[in-house]
């Protein structure tokens, strides 16, 4: 049996001088998981339907292998592999050994670790629409586990189209797959359905064959650093939590920002669209990590619980009150960084005449006592000046402007910003005003930052390792369940509804730009105005 790499759960070390360091580095400051990344996970086999795809190349066997460079994986880790493509293991084990090296992030490739780690890989090729394919695969299951001794853990990875999740959780069942003295857990990515009631359907099949509390929904936002560390962050220090309601806070903006139209995806993006390929599933699971309320225990019941709850406080809109909170856009042809990009009409498998919104942007309000009145507006798009993602808290000004004849001409007295970087630089900056050196009380706006590679001195995991750990270890905390997926497509089905009886007057925005001018007009009617990161 071969022996991977073990590694050392690295601890914070000292700290360059930078605007923020840690005070504490001890394993167990703040809110930190005292498991993950310091705990030894349980033999098991990943089974990964579409192998030969671009996430498995580009994003899990990636991860996989870090997790085997960083000692994280049992010595007996299988991977299986499942495509149509006809491939030998061996073809198989070659194909993502330039994968892995390729796509490897912030790491060395190791040739001899991967030739450890490549006797765990294995490949099955068939129709995941067929039975034979599940005959084979429960075959190789108990071979497997008599050969490098998995105890019957099975993670099934969906990495597919969606209209096969359902099929191939029914075929798992179907073959008696889920049957085992060991746990077996299924993975599927986003989208979770189309709309509320494709939701509510494939949960219905997947439950018929997995529990719920088997069945992990991947957001891989979810799994960023910076946006664990929203729990930490308010929750761990006595100074901003007291100040995290609708008292202190005017507005909050959470921006995910391309700077790449779709890349190719033409015909995915045509069906999908902004709305439901960011808003519905990534930015409201950010805003309810944000906005929630603090849970009882740090266990994954307990915080799932919670952002539930917020979720399912966010008011819905009625059909009249959408053309005033939300907005659609859609990238023309132009010229962006002195080249000519094409418009989304333009590009491979859209409709010439195509009324699908490569960017959105909607007003939220939560009802409840710690947010009533508050404004959540999200913003989403493609072919934007940058590529950005940060929550921005902006506090409400305070109550009597002393320096108001004071204040330089770049702007100082601005209320305080709190702004939570999630890429692709993840930290934390604090904004305010501070008086200028020399005579008079002329201020300026200044920020105290905090870098996380520069603060720790360590890598941060990616999104998919943590994620993948965490399932495998059977920590549900950073994945969605059925109620809060619900409780999203909730909250944007009247938006979807009402724009699918619009006609848009589409392209409306340039490449390059921050979007459509409706959006602007969005926040100005509330006194409001878009940060420009």
């Amino acid at each position: 049996m071969p022996l991977l790499r073990t590694g050392q759960a690295g601890l914070p070390g000292t700290s360059a001088n930078v605007g923020l360091m840690p005070l504490d580095s001890a394993p167990n400051a703040g809110l930190q998981d005292p498991l993950r990344f310091h705990r030894t996970t349980q033999p098991c086999a990943v089974v990964i339907f579409g192998a030969n795809g671009d996430l498995t190349r580009r994003k899990l066997m990636p991860a996989l292998y870090r997790l085997a460079f960083e000692g994280r994986l049992a010595p007996g880790f299988v991977v299986i592999g499942i495509s149509r493509t006809r491939m030998s293991d061996d073809e198989f084990r070659e194909h993502m050994r330039q994968s892995v090296a390729k796509y490897l992030e912030d790491s060395p490739f190791d040739e001899e670790l991967w030739k450890s780690f490549a006797q765990g890989i294995f490949y099955l090729s068939g129709d995941v629409m067929s039975a034979a394919v599940y005959e084979a695969l429960g075959e190789k299951l108990r071979a497997v586990e008599q050969s490098r001794h998995t105890g019957g853990n099975v993670l099934f990875y969906l990495s597919t189209q969606p209209s096969q999740y359902a099929p191939i959780a029914e075929g798992i069942g179907t073959a008696g797959l889920t049957k085992s003295d060991g746990w077996r857990r299924i993975v599927i990515e986003k989208p979770f359905g189309h709309d509320l009631v494709s939701a509510r359907q494939l949960n219905d099949r997947l439950q018929k064959v997995f529990d719920e509390s088997s069945i992990y929904r991947i957001d891989h936002y979810l799994g960023k650093e910076t946006v664990q560390n929203i729990l930490a962050f308010r929750f761990g220090n006595g100074i901003f939590e007291p100040l995290w309601n609708r008292r202190y806070i005017e507005h909050v903006q959470i921006t995910a920002a391309e700077s790449i139209g779709v890349e190719g995806r033409g015909a995915y993006y045509q069906e999908a669209g902004a709305l439901r390929d960011m808003v519905q599933n990534h930015l409201l699971q950010v805003m309810a990590t944000v906005a929630m309320e603090p849970s009882a225990t740090f266990s994954a019941d307990a915080v799932r619980d919670e952002r539930a709850k917020l979720l399912r406080a966010i008011r819905i809109m009625t059909p009249e009150e959408v053309p005033a909170n939300a907005v659609s856009g859609q990238y023309g042809p132009g010229r962006v960084g002195g080249e000519d990009v094409s418009g989304f009409r333009q590009e491979k498998g859209v409709d010439a005449e195509s009324q699908t919104g490569t960017f959105a942007a909607a007003t939220f309000f939560v009802e409840n006592w710690r947010w009533a009145g508050v404004p959540f507006y999200i913003r989403t798009g493609k072919l934007l000046p940058k590529r950005v993602s940060e929550i921005a808290i902006h506090f409400r000004s305070a109550p009597l402007e002393v320096f108001r004849n004071d204040v330089g001409s770049n702007g100082g007295g601005a209320p305080n910003l709190l702004i939570l970087r999630i890429q692709p630089e993840e930290g934390i900056s604090l904004k305010f005003v501070s008086k200028r050196p020399g005579a008079g009380m002329t201020l300026r706006p200044v920020s105290m930052d905090f870098n996380y590679g520069a603060s720790f001195g360590e890598r941060s995991p990616s999104a998919y390792e943590t994620l993948l750990l965490d399932a495998i270890a059977g920590d549900a905390t950073l994945y969605t369940r059925q109620d809060m997926v619900e409780a999203s497509w909730k909250a944007v089905q009247p938006i979807l509804d009402y724009w699918s009886t619009q006609r848009f007057a589409f392209p409306n925005y340039e490449p390059g730009s921050w979007g459509p001018v409706a959006a602007d007009e969005m926040l100005a009617r509330r006194g409001h105005a878009w940060r420009r990161p």
